[in-house]
């Protein structure tokens, strides 16, 4: 039982540590002009979908096959659209702040939602073998950061508290704990379960980055600097991937 503490433990700082020093742009910088939103909007959504493509959705397929990979892919994608429909426009911020809250908003939900199955994997990785387990904490730490700060940068130009800001960025790594939890207590979870967690995300995030990371960051301003963040985004996301 101890040891499942442990390992919930870990999972739980490693989401925070990571979510974490990416909140922290909100004491960093306040009031981030348009292109550096652009820039760190940009590298966000190239390092999800370079998480997501090369190794979510493989691992996906590789555990439950392509059929039920892609009905967990098809289930994100359309709860994420659901909620992205159905949140207020929090027009009561302001018209244009509320857009950027409301899209820090839909980055926390989609990030809490990819969070659970990183803590499964790390969960798992802990009960195959101590140093599976440290392996993935750090590649899962690393690429939480960028993560964190997509949700911070837009609520924080939104011009709520800095220290909410903070707030729900570090919420979103509860699952992380929690599907640490789960991994450690099971140790064994069905391949269909896993697939459909990570499916799941993987659809989640695809929306995330292809409706609202990358359309926003390219809007912001229109020049190289939002094609130069996707592209290091991949890059980044690529090596992580293949730690």
């Amino acid at each position: 039982m101890n040891n499942i503490l442990n390992i919930t433990i870990i999972g739980t700082m490693v989401g925070i540590i990571g979510t974490g020093i990416g909140g922290l742009i909100a004491f960093v910088n306040d009031n981030p002009d348009n292109k550096f939103m652009s820039l760190i909007l940009g590298t966000a959504g190239g390092l999800m979908l370079s998480v997501v493509t090369f190794d979510l959705l493989p691992e996906s397929f590789e555990l439950g096959g392509i059929p039920l990979s892609i009905a967990g892919l098809v289930a994100g994608v359309i709860s994420t659209t659901l909620i992205d429909e159905y949140l207020p426009d929090f027009d009561s911020i302001s018209k244009d702040r509320g857009k950027y809250f409301k899209m820090g908003l839909l980055m926390a939900i989609g990030l809490a939602l990819h969070n659970f199955p990183e803590g499964l994997a790390i969960g798992s990785g802990f009960a195959a073998g101590k140093s599976l387990g440290i392996g993935l904490s750090i590649v899962i730490g690393l690429h939480d950061i960028p993560e964190g700060m997509a949700v911070a940068a837009p609520m924080s130009v939104s011009g709520i508290d800095k220290f909410k800001v903070v707030g729900y960025t570090l919420l979103t790594a509860v699952p992380t704990g929690v599907g640490a939890f789960v991994g450690a207590l099971i140790g064994e979870i069905s391949p269909a379960f896993i697939t459909l967690c990570m499916a799941f995300a993987g659809g989640t995030m695809l929306y995330i980055v292809c409706g609202e990371l990358i359309p926003k960051s390219r809007s912001l301003f229109e020049s190289f600097l939002s094609t130069f963040g996707i592209i290091a985004g991949i890059i980044a996301g690529i090596i992580i991937t293949r730690l």
